[in-house]
Formats: C-alpha cells, sequence, structure tokens
C-alpha cells in the first residue's frame, strides 16, 4: 500500500510537470518572473551515490550513471525513487535536454532553486557554475555551451560532506546522527526544488526586480537590475488590475547601473494586500531598444503593503494586527524539504487559516519561492528565517552571510514577508568581551537591514539578543502550566519582560522597549496513538485527555492575546514532524483536533488590537 501511494504521488507529480511544461508563462514554477520562454526539467535523471567524494578522480564525469532519480524530491525521500537515508559525502546528476531551436538569438540560462551543499555544474563536459548553499539558488549561462538547437548534457555534482559539522547551515537536518533525533530530522542531499531553463535577451536582460510599496505616497518603487551593455535601452513597465492598466513609466537604462522608477497608482485604483484581502497587481516589464523594440521582457507582480511599528505594536498598513502565527518547519513525510505538489503548498496555508493562525515563522527552512507566492495570494503573514542550526557560531564563516544574502534578494519584493529572523536559539552567556557569536549576529542583522530597510528585523529568536539596534525582542517559552505561564509574562507591560536564560548568567543584552512578543510556546504532545512510546516527544507533560489539551491550548493563547504588550505569538506547531508529536496536525496532514475550537481560542480580539 505504502509503494502504490508513492507511486500514485510521483504519477500525479509528472502530471502536473507535463500541465506546466504546457502552460508557459502561467505555469507556477515561474513565479514571481516569469518569461514566455522556458523549460521544466524537473522529472527523471541519470543519478549515482559517490560515497567517498572520488567520483571526479574515478572518471565519473565521462561515463554514464548507474542509477535513476526523480528530480526534484532529494535523494533521501520515498518520492525520489532512491530513499536512501545514510550519509552521502557526494551525489551526482546527469541529464541530455535539446535547446529549443525556436531560442536562437537568444541567451540560455538554467536555473536551479536550491541544491544541497556544494554545487557544481558542467555542461557538455565544460563547467558553467560553482554554488555554496543548500538553501538559495543560483544561475548558469548555457549559451557558450549549448547552443539553441542542440543537446546540452548537464551534470551536476552535489556534495554534503559528513565531517563538516561547524561549517553547514542544514537547519534541522540531522548531520551528527544516522537517525532523526530530538529535534533533528532526515536529512537532504542534492537537488531539492526546481530546475529549469530560460531564454533571455542576448546581448542584455532583466534580473530580479526590487519592487518596494510607498503606501504613503501611492506608489510602486522599482529598482530594474540588468545584465549585459545598456547603451540606448530603456525600460518599460505596466502595472494593472482587472479594469486594465493602473499605471505606466519608462526610464533610460543607460544612466544608471540599476535603473530605478515609480509606478503612481490613482487613489481610486490603490488597494492594499493584507490578511482578509489580498490584493495583488500584475506588472509587466520590458527592456526596449532606441527603435522600440523589445530586447528582453519579464512579468512579475506586487502588493501594496506596509510594516510599521508604534510603540509596542506592530503594524500592517497602519493597523495593529495581531500576527497569530504558527511555527512551520515544511517537512513531508514522503518529500523531506520538498512538498509533494504544488497543491501540498496551499494546503499547507489553508490549514494553518482554518486553525486560525493568520501567519507562519518559517522555521529553519527556507521555504521554496511557489509557497511564498501562494502566501501572497492567500493573504498569510510570513516571518523569513535562516536555515542556521549546524553552523559554528563561534567561528563564523563569511559564507553564512554570502547565503543569506542571496535569500534576502530572492524574497524581497514578496507582500507576505513581514519580518526576517537571521538566525535562532543562539545561546550562549554573554562574556565580558566581544565573541565570535556577536560578530555574527551583528553581521547577519546588518546584512538584512542593508538589503531591506522596508521590513523589522529580529537579530535572533529566543536566546541570545546581542544587537541594540534589533526592531523586535522575543523569547521562547515552552511552561506548560498556564499558571506558571502567565506569571512569566506579568512584567511584561513595565518591561519586566521573560528572557531565556540564568538571571546570574544574562545570554542577551537588556531590554529596549521594542515591540515584543513569545516567538515560540505551547508544543504540546498530543497523539494518542503514540502515547506510550518513548520514541515520539513534545514540550512538557501530556495532557491526561483531550479536553485536557483544549483547556491547556486556550489558556496559554489567552494569556498572550489579553497582553496590550504583546503584537504577536509563535505557536509550536502546524504538524507533527517524525518524532517530534507536538503539532496541530498529523505529519500526514490529517486531522487531531476540533478545528472549530483551536480556531475559536485564536481568533478572539486581542487587546493590542483594541488600543
Amino acid at each position: 500500500m505504502l509503494f502504490q501511494r508513492i507511486i500514485l504521488k510521483q504519477d500525479l507529480y509528472q502530471i502536473e510537470l507535463k500541465k506546466t511544461a504546457s502552460l508557459g508563462r502561467a505555469s507556477p514554477w515561474q513565479r514571481p518572473l516569469t518569461r514566455p520562454e522556458w523549460l521544466n526539467l524537473n522529472g527523471e535523471w541519470s543519478f549515482e551515490i559517490d560515497h567517498g567524494n572520488s567520483g571526479r578522480d574515478r572518471g565519473i564525469l565521462d561515463r554514464d550513471l548507474s542509477g535513476v532519480i526523480t528530480v526534484p524530491f532529494c535523494t533521501e525521500s520515498e518520492l525520489s525513487g532512491v530513499a536512501y537515508t545514510d550519509f552521502m559525502d557526494a551525489v551526482w546528476y546527469r541529464r541530455d535536454v535539446v535547446v529549443p531551436s525556436e531560442w536562437a538569438g537568444k541567451r540560455v540560462l538554467l536555473h536551479f532553486q536550491a541544491v544541497d551543499y556544494d554545487a557544481t555544474v558542467w555542461v557538455n563536459g565544460a563547467e558553467v557554475a560553482r554554488h555554496r548553499g543548500g538553501w538559495s539558488g543560483f544561475t548558469c549561462d548555457l549559451t557558450d555551451a549549448a547552443a539553441p538547437g542542440e543537446t546540452a548534457t548537464i551534470t551536476v555534482r552535489a556534495r554534503d560532506v559528513k565531517d563538516m559539522p561547524g561549517n553547514k547551515p542544514g537547519g534541522k537536518q540531522s548531520n551528527h546522527q544516522h537517525n532523526n533525533a530530538g529535534c533533528n530530522y532526515t536529512r537532504t542531499t542534492g537537488i531539492w526544488q526546481t530546475v529549469w531553463l530560460e531564454a533571455v535577451g542576448q546581448t542584455a536582460y532583466l534580473l530580479r526586480p526590487r519592487l518596494t510599496p510607498d503606501c504613503a505616497n501611492g506608489r510602486l518603487n522599482v529598482v530594474q537590475p540588468i545584465r549585459g551593455a545598456t547603451a540606448g535601452l530603456s525600460v518599460r513597465m505596466e502595472l494593472r488590475d482587472q479594469m486594465g492598466t493602473v499605471a505606466e513609466a519608462e526610464v533610460s537604462a543607460d544612466l544608471d547601473f540599476s535603473p530605478s522608477l515609480s509606478l503612481d497608482i490613482p487613489a481610486d485604483r490603490l488597494r492594499a494586500w493584507g490578511p482578509g484581502d489580498p490584493h495583488l497587481y500584475d506588472l509587466e516589464i520590458a527592456l526596449v531598444d532606441a527603435s522600440g523594440a523589445v530586447v528582453d521582457a519579464a512579468s512579475s507582480y506586487a502588493g501594496m503593503r506596509s510594516v510599521t511599528i508604534d510603540g509596542r505594536a506592530v503594524k500592517i498598513n497602519g493597523v495593529s494586527v495581531f500576527q497569530r502565527l504558527v511555527l512551520d518547519q515544511g517537512y513531508y513525510p514522503d518529500g523531506i524539504l520538498t512538498a509533494p505538489t504544488d497543491a501540498a503548498l496551499v494546503e499547507d496555508i489553508q490549514l494553518s487559516l482554518d486553525a486560525g493562525f493568520n501567519g507562519a515563522r518559517l522555521h529553519q527552512k527556507v521555504f521554496e519561492e511557489r509557497f511564498l507566492y501562494h502566501a501572497d495570494r492567500m493573504g498569510y503573514l510570513l516571518w523569513g528565517e535562516f536555515g542556521d542550526w549546524g553552523i559554528d557560531r563561534n567561528n563564523p564563516r563569511a559564507g553564512y552571510i554570502t547565503e543569506w544574502l542571496e535569500i534576502l534578494e530572492r524574497d524581497y519584493s514578496h507582500p507576505s514577508i513581514v519580518g526576517w529572523c537571521p538566525l535562532n536559539e543562539t545561546a550562549q552567556p554573554r562574556p565580558e568581551g566581544i565573541e565570535g557569536l556577536d560578530d555574527l549576529t551583528r553581521g547577519m542583522f546588518l546584512a538584512t537591514k542593508a538589503m531591506d530597510q522596508s521590513r523589522p528585523v529580529l537579530d535572533t529568536s529566543g536566546y541570545s539578543h546581542r544587537v541594540p539596534e534589533s526592531d523586535i525582542y522575543d523569547s521562547h517559552d515552552y511552561q506548560q502550566d498556564p499558571d506558571e505561564f502567565a506569571k512569566n509574562h506579568a512584567g511584561t507591560a513595565e518591561g519586566n519582560l521573560h528572557r531565556n536564560g540564568p538571571e546570574d548568567r544574562p545570554w542577551s543584552i537588556p531590554y529596549a522597549g521594542q515591540p515584543y512578543f513569545v516567538s515560540e510556546f505551547g508544543g504540546i504532545r498530543w497523539n494518542p496513538a503514540e502515547a506510550s512510546s518513548r520514541a515520539s516527544w513534545g514540550y512538557g507533560r501530556e495532557p491526561a485527555d483531550i479536553e485536557e489539551f483544549y483547556t491547556r491550548f486556550d489558556r496559554l493563547c489567552q494569556i498572550l492575546l489579553d497582553d496590550e504588550s504583546m503584537f504577536a505569538y509563535c505557536y509550536t506547531q502546524l504538524t507533527d514532524v517524525f518524532q517530534e508529536q507536538n503539532g496541530i496536525y498529523l505529519f500526514d496532514r490529517a486531522t487531531k483536533f476540533d478545528m472549530a475550537r483551536i480556531k475559536a481560542s485564536q481568533t478572539r480580539v486581542a487587546a493590542i488590537e483594541k488600543l
């Protein structure tokens, strides 16, 4: 039965891929920057595990690979068709693809959304790219390696060497033990997000635009980077809604390194993006030459959304919206870090909304950009986070900030993201002087602020706050006794808030009056089917029965909702994940509870929303 289920899901995924291939730029895999000429490379690839990372020396680059794999599922997943879960120092992929002859006169780009961890790419035997980082994507220019009408033999080596602890941001991947244990889960090795080819302008082409809403002035500000020669070129943009053109603008591309322009939205066409009304405008972008001929073109979308701080409140579009967040780790039983289908991404957001949450903290994983697109169109609030577990925080590497900058660049324009959190649970007592953790925390914070001045930044989620300028302050509190939990947060209004770490050896700098929230709480274990199992866990004592669960959940939420000094909370967690049995839903997304009761506990008006 399990095998049949795996095959069925693989078949469904392949059907979806075939559909996307025929849909052109309307394909889900292309949002939010789409072009009409592209080719999805998901599906069957040749594959081989290279346990000793010696394949190059053994001539693997010049011979056939021994097996097959279904991309974009990681090697460890059932949906990959491999399902090998032991450590692998390296894996190899290969696929032949004919570059469409209709792309003659254009440059050909090969995109990888994510490869874990250290990737090298060859095309027809020529190296075209190297990239380090399992959370961020990268692009290869194939133009000189395979012309339109020719076959491109793409070979990828992904190295994920076990003896790199302390140097590899792996999030919740179990890098020290073979089995899942504690808060660590099955690893992800190799390609785990979509791969595709794309045709762009030959002499110049558009890169990802940076879209910044200016809600106070009713305009969308756009910075449009360009790759290639720009003499005589201009950038044209058109903003559209269901009634047609909203705004147009054009600017010369040959004066500023990255041309910028503003799209002024008439007052009667200005509509804010937010929970309950996630309005999105379509955006058409064209790079044109002096004669008006289109050199390159792409489509995108934008949402007009503001985030501001007013005392202890974090406001969305000028309104205090209590952020009822859920911790979402983005794992799937059969896909591991990769959703089995596009519909599964939508389902996770809908399940969260059905339970009364209005957003999520994307925890220790950089989610597929397709998830962010669905959050954009469904009005779902997100906090973006770096999957930093596994790094040596006292001996930071430049690569941590490098990868984080790539993530910020990718996700900057998504209106659903309302805050950033570069680090998680940096638990260390403050020393007399400055240590590596201080350098790392400040570096990640400053990198975030340099990339994005439009959103608040939390220097670290829980434990060791080290940046005085941090926009947000938080703590984690898994106290299960509601009375004790209430005591922990009784002094929030006076600035005597709950902080992680012992009083005699503080982990954090003093609180400076920022908006404050409990960014992890709850985590109540409930899985009657495994009530006696020691192999699974949640936080604290398991409720004696389901009524005790409802009572505890309701009281914990009420304490935070009724605190005028609390702008948000984040409940642990959306689903069970392997041995961690503390989700609102089971790992397979089946229902655990009466969702009407769970939703009712969360949707009462919060105290800060009444001010």
